[in-house]
Order: structure tokens, then C-alpha cells, then sequence
């Protein structure tokens, strides 16, 4: 295997956990309130007749084994934090219940859990051990969960996985029952989570909170041993890149398919997860992969040559994959943080036939020309805040403020256009199909640029019409175009919903028939079904009146009907 030496690939599971046990509760109580948190818990080990075998089982066995350790490649020894991200197999989706729904409708989009894949926090522990075979203790901790919460997994991780590794499976039982206490996360909220004698402080953001959404924040009330330092920052990732970083944003905005070879999967997954929180407050809509691996089932899709190369970013650490995507457009290669003087060095833009399949130098092998003028103010500020060693979390909220600003100037013109096709509040009457939402016409919306484009909030010069019409073809402006057009739908319906509640629905049966009543009804019925579900942004106040106009419907109708549509 790719895992950390020779050995027969991932073998069947011995044991379980992140599930009701024996003795732990009752028969058929769900594990609700842990399962709004993570699906499970998976301990991967190294056995040197074995290789690596998963102890504690989950979904997608086989990739969990590998991506669970760093690859022979990496190196490293002592203890090691990084994160994956794997597509969950078809046929073994777990349906959300009411409460995770709910918690998502008022998170950002960038902190909504995911339908269709699974994150992975892990924690490696190597270290030498006379007592084992190989001469060395190589364990893995690993918490899988639906949820992006990088900062949280990665603080609990750092509590629960040294107790772990001393004292085994107990203490995850343990953990386990710790966690099914836990209050459902809910956007807006601060929640304290007790766990091993310390309680986490997190707060869960909502839409409302801030324009640029960041991971949960925990501090943690020291009972026991505090969490583990945080991972870096986005300056701690981009230091070596802080000249190419308006580059990548293009790239990102762009969904252009992206090699990020790195020395070690916790420095392949801060940098993948770094360049994807780009675009915040957009969502990013594309496939990535924090860390990757030759073993993983996508490999033979993300690889092959027959098609153009996927819009993901895969984040490796073996230079196999120069090699193997040696065609991909875009490969971005770091090396281990190194300051030349008092700066750190920067990797240089290289054409890709500049690439070397086996020794490749850091650098950002690409033939994309930006569209946008480097803001070089930006990057002396940054340099210079190096330099003069300013607390990282100043130049980490420096560099966020500027990427946000950068993709607010870019969006805000297409949320004018977009707001501009809603049809007038006063074209919505009770008794008519609502007006549709007039389409979008990328050539209206460009020659609108030239008195409502990015020019009123940025002051960077560049081709921007040329980088809209590239985001034309991107899954950036799909996915944001299905989000806003979705969203001006529900409000269509909702005002539609309050016209008709403002209406006399009396005077409307007069002359109505039985069937365009009964229809009445079961469009109202509807909409109350799709309002109570959060889908509809409507008053309570609309909603209790639609109530009494479905019941003041109902028996006006004869009494067959009225027991058809209300059965005892």
C-alpha cells in the first residue's frame, strides 16, 4: 500500500464505535444527537503483516485505511493533524432528519453540512516502540463527519486522540456517550460541548452574523488539558504563494482543475482547504480533495486522459501524480516553509513545460494569464507585515478582507442584474399564476457592467469582462445561478401566498366550482407544507391565515368532500 511501508492492502473491521452497544442504550433509541455531529469514529492501525486495517468500521473502508495515513513519501514522525474529504458510495445515504434540515437553512453556505460526501479528521501518531515488530507505533484517530467544521474535529481531536492512544478503546466509548449529549449544532448559536473534563465554546455562525463566514470558533474552559494549537491561518498557507494569490482566486472563481503537490498531507490539506475558502461568501461548487491518494476509487476518474481533466482540487503528496496529471493545466507545487532572510520564499510562475516528472522545484506551473493587475500595494503591506513580524491573525484578517472584497466587487453586479429580473411586487394578484422570473442574458448583464460593474467597489484594473464571460462557463456561476434563482422563486411564492391571505377568499367562491376550490386547497396545503419547512420565507401571521382559509374552504364544500379532505 501507499500507507507508511510495504504490506497486504486494508483488511476487514474488528470492532465498532460511533453506533448504539450493548449495554450502552436501550434497544431502537437513535443516536440522534451524535449523529447530527458525526457518523462515526475509525481507528486505522499499521500492522506490518496486514498493512493498514481498520479496528473501529465506517463507511468506504478501503479509502478511510489509506487516506488515514500519511504515504511513505511524507515522513512523519511524532504526531500529525490534516483532514480528507471522500464521495459517499450510492445506495448508503443516511436521510437528514428535521433538525440538521433546520440547522442548515441558516448556515452559510460554506458551513452547511454535505449531502454527498464525507469529511475526515485525522490524527497520525508515529513514533518508535521496541515492543512492536516493525519498531515502530503507527495509529490513526479519525472522526467522520458531514460536517466542514475544520477547526472544531481538529481541537477535539487533539483532546480525545493522546488520551486515546494510552488508554484505547474505552476512553472512545467514552467520548462517544460525551458526544451524544451534545445539543444539535444550530447556526447562531454558541454551544458549550463538554468532553474529558473540558468544555468547548463554540459558535456555529449564521447568514446573518458576518458578509464572510468563517469555521466555527471554540476557546475551550481548561478542566484538563487544553486543545492543541489551531491550525494555520490562510497566511500561514499562502506565504510562499502571497505573489500568485489574486492567480489562484481566478483559478478558484474559475473551477479550473488543480494539482497541489505538497511534502505532507497536513500541509496538502490546509493549502486545499485554504484556496477553497477563496470565494467566501460564494460557495464553492466544484469537487475537492484535502488529501488524495493512488488508492482512492476516484484515482482512475480524476486521472484519465480520455476527457478534459475534472474541475477538482486535489490536494497529494506523492510525486507519482506529477507524472500522472502531468496534462492538467494548472499544478501547484510547495515545499517545506523556508524564510529566505526575514520572508518567506516565493515560488515562481513556471510554464508547464518547465515540468519535471521526478524532480519537480516549487513553483506554479501554469499557462494561465490572470485577467485581473496584481494589487502589489496588497502584497508589499503583507511582505512588509512579515517582516516586521505582525501577529499572524492581523495579516491573516488583512489577506481575508482583500479576497473578500475581491469576490464581493465581482458578485454584486450579477446580484443587481439578478434582482432585476424578479417581476414588480404589483404584477403578483391572489387568483393568478405568479409572473416567472425573467431569464438571464449574459449579454445584457455585460453591457450593464459599464455603469454597475466591479469598477464602483475595486480599484484593480484588468479584463473583467473577459473574466465574467470565463465564469459564464464555470460551476461557480451554475451552482450561484440555481442558489439565487431558487431562492427568488420562494419569495414569488411567498408573496403569492400573502396576496391570496390578504384577499376575500368569500367573495372568490361565489362563483368558483367545487374542483377550483378543492385546487385551492391543496395549493394552499402545499404551501404550508414547504413554509413550515423552512423553504418558504414567510410570516407566521400569513400562515395562521392561510390555516383559517383552508378550513373556511373546506366547509364550503359538501360534507363527502369535506371528509375526503379531512379524514378522521
Amino acid at each position: 500500500p501507499e500507507g507508511a511501508g510495504a504490506g497486504a492492502g486494508p483488511q476487514r473491521a474488528r470492532g465498532r464505535l460511533g453506533a448504539p452497544s450493548s449495554g450502552t442504550r436501550a434497544p431502537g433509541t437513535p443516536w440522534a444527537r451524535f449523529s447530527a455531529w458525526l457518523e462515526c469514529v475509525c481507528v486505522v492501525t499499521f500492522d506490518l503483516e496486514l498493512g493498514q486495517a481498520l479496528e473501529v468500521r465506517g463507511p468506504r473502508k478501503s479509502s478511510i485505511c489509506y487516506l488515514s495515513f500519511p504515504d511513505s513519501h511524507s515522513g512523519c514522525l511524532g504526531d500529525t493533524q490534516f483532514s480528507f474529504r471522500i464521495r459517499q458510495c450510492g445506495g448508503q445515504r443516511r436521510p437528514g432528519h428535521a433538525g440538521e434540515k433546520r440547522s442548515d437553512t441558516g448556515a452559510p453556505t460554506s458551513l452547511q453540512r454535505e449531502p454527498a460526501h464525507y469529511f475526515g479528521y485525522v490524527y497520525f501518531r508515529q513514533v518508535k516502540d521496541s515492543s512492536v515488530k516493525r519498531g515502530y507505533f503507527q495509529k490513526s484517530l479519525v472522526l467522520l463527519s458531514r460536517l466542514p467544521f475544520v477547526r472544531l474535529f481538529q481541537a477535539l481531536l487533539g483532546l480525545v486522540a493522546p488520551e486515546f492512544f494510552d488508554k484505547l478503546a474505552p476512553c472512545l466509548e467514552a467520548v462517544c456517550n460525551e458526544i451524544d449529549q451534545w445539543p444539535v449544532p444550530a447556526p447562531g448559536q454558541t454551544l458549550s460541548l463538554p468532553v474529558m473534563g473540558v468544555v468547548l465554546q463554540v459558535h456555529i455562525p449564521s447568514r446573518a452574523d458576518t458578509p464572510e463566514p468563517g469555521p466555527p470558533e471554540q476557546s475551550s474552559h481548561e478542566v484538563g488539558p487544553p486543545p492543541l494549537p489551531q491550525p494555520c491561518p490562510i497566511l500561514g498557507c499562502f506565504r510562499s504563494v502571497l505573489a500568485h494569490v489574486q492567480l489562484l482566486w481566478e483559478l478558484m472563481l474559475l473551477g479550473e482543475p488543480l494539482l497541489v503537490l505538497a511534502p505532507s498531507p497536513a500541509v496538502s490539506s490546509e493549502m486545499v482547504l485554504a484556496l477553497t475558502s477563496c470565494l467566501r461568501p460564494l460557495k464553492f461548487c466544484c469537487d475537492y480533495r484535502p488529501y488524495f491518494t493512488i488508492h482512492d476509487s476516484e484515482f482512475k476518474e480524476f486521472t484519465t486522459r480520455t476527457q478534459a481533466p475534472p474541475n477538482v482540487v486535489l490536494g497529494v503528496t506523492n510525486p507519482f501524480f506529477i507524472k500522472t496529471l502531468q496534462h492538467w493545466p494548472h499544478i501547484l507545487r510547495v515545499g517545506e516553509p523556508k524564510m529566505s532572510g526575514d520572508l518567506p520564499k516565493q515560488v515562481k510562475l513556471k510554464k508547464p513545460s518547465r515540468l519535471k516528472t521526478l524532480d519537480t522545484k516549487p513553483g506554479l506551473y501554469t499557462a494561465y494569464t490572470a485577467h485581473l493587475h496584481r494589487d502589489k500595494t496588497l502584497l508589499r503591506r503583507l511582505l512588509k507585515g512579515l517582516q516586521k513580524k505582525r501577529p499572524s491573525d492581523v495579516q491573516t484578517a488583512v489577506l481575508r478582507r482583500h479576497l473578500l472584497e475581491l469576490t464581493q466587487s465581482f458578485i454584486i453586479p450579477l446580484e443587481h442584474y439578478m434582482a432585476s429580473l424578479m417581476p414588480l411586487q404589483k404584477g403578483i394578484v391572489p387568483w393568478k399564476t405568479p409572473p416567472q422570473i425573467r431569464p438571464f442574458r449574459q449579454d445584457d448583464f455585460l453591457r450593464s457592467l459599464e455603469h454597475t460593474g466591479p469598477q464602483l467597489t475595486c480599484v484593480l484594473k484588468g479584463d473583467w469582462l473577459g473574466l465574467y464571460r470565463r465564469f459564464f462557463k464555470s460551476p461557480h456561476f451554475d451552482g450561484w445561478y440555481r442558489q439565487r434563482h431558487r431562492e427568488m422563486t420562494q419569495k414569488l411564492e411567498a408573496l403569492h401566498l400573502e396576496a391570496i391571505c390578504e384577499a376575500n377568499i368569500e367573495i372568490w367562491m361565489k362563483d368558483k366550482s367545487e374542483v377550483e376550490v378543492v385546487d385551492l386547497i391543496l395549493k394552499l396545503r402545499e404551501r404550508l407544507v414547504r413554509a413550515q419547512g423552512h423553504q418558504l420565507p414567510v410570516k407566521e401571521a400569513t400562515l395562521k391565515r392561510a390555516r383559517l382559509y383552508i378550513d373556511t374552504a373546506i366547509g364550503s364544500l359538501p360534507k363527502d368532500l369535506q371528509a375526503v379532505l379531512c379524514p378522521p
